[in-house]
């Protein structure tokens, strides 16, 4: 059974940054498609990026440049790095896996998905 485990949100002002953390356990990490979602209130879930199991990445366009995933598949980790954060980055972010989807557009495909940490950036 797939678990993941999101950390490291909190309260920022704008400019600042934050780092997130994902620890996956349940399944051969490594191998995995792993992404971040958000969802603000009252919007939809949104995409940020994902990393497949080659290392690859993407992002979406309102966070290119600022936010950075990796992973450390010897701790099983998945990690955010947001910089320059700003007020409309404050949502709910949540990390998900698949086994073979992998899309940075849509969240409906991923079967597991964290329980979410609270990211607020004030202004």
């Amino acid at each position: 059974q797939v678990q993941l485990v999101e950390s490291g949100g909190g309260s920022v002002q704008a400019g600042g940054s934050l780092r997130l953390s994902c620890a996956a356990s349940g399944y051969t990490y490594s191998t995995y498609c792993m992404a971040w979602f958000r969802q603000a209130p009252r919007k939809g879930r949104e995409g940020v990026a994902t990393i497949n199991s080659d290392g690859n990445t993407r992002y979406a366009d309102s966070v290119k440049g600022r936010f950075t995933i990796s992973k450390d598949n010897a701790k099983n980790t998945l990690f955010l790095q947001m910089n320059s954060l700003k007020p409309e980055d404050t949502a709910t972010y949540y990390c998900a896996a698949d086994r073979t989807y992998c899309s940075v557009s849509a969240w409906w495909g991923y079967n597991s998905w964290g329980q979410g940490t609270q990211v607020t950036v004030s202004s």
